[in-house]
């Protein structure tokens, strides 16, 4: 494991992970473990009942330490606008993001350069949550498939900007790239 002074030296991490995996709640925790003021940037969006629930529900597992942003399309205005030395930001999460790009019609190949950017000249800290969407099935509609590809471009994009990497599965972190915390 590596020690607090590793963990304030990686100053940027993609948690990866399918559905349901652990992956925000191993986000979260390395957040509150880093130093500075926790802030969560959100991009979903609650369209039903089901994403309206599951947004109360990471709210409330949250609890009122965080400063929350709800930022569905603007990810690197609402990242610049709450960068500072003294914060943690939590990106949660990028497939979300990218759904709403995409529905937006958006160029999803530029605001992914833009964000990659953005990294890199942040003051404070980042951590990105992403599904992992290409360890299954070749999706059976051209939108589906768009969609994998286009998450894949990011995911690797981002990947490569990160200092750290990690992948959850079944709650389990493991460091792909950097060291665990």
């Amino acid at each position: 494991m590596a020690d607090m002074a590793d963990m304030a030296d990686s100053r940027s991490t993609l948690v990866l992970g399918g559905a349901a995996s652990g992956k925000s709640a191993y986000a979260e925790d390395l957040v509150l473990r880093l130093p500075g003021r926790p802030v969560y940037i959100a991009t979903a969006q609650a369209f039903d009942g089901e994403m309206t629930n599951k947004i109360v529900v990471h709210k409330a597992r949250r609890g009122a330490v965080w400063t929350n942003v709800e930022e569905p399309l603007d990810l690197v205005g609402a990242i610049s606008g709450a960068d500072a030395p003294d914060t943690v930001l939590l990106i949660d999460c990028l497939t979300m993001w990218l759904n709403n790009l995409m529905a937006d019609d958006r160029d999803v190949t530029a605001e992914t350069a833009q964000l990659v950017e953005t990294m890199g000249r942040l003051q404070g800290w980042i951590v990105l949550v992403a599904n992992e969407v290409g360890l299954g099935i070749v999706p059976a509609n051209e939108l589906a498939r768009a969609f994998r590809n286009l998450h894949g471009t990011l995911n690797q994009a981002v990947a490569g900007a990160a200092d750290r990497v990690v992948f959850v599965a079944a709650g389990l972190p493991l460091a792909l790239k950097g060291t665990l915390d």
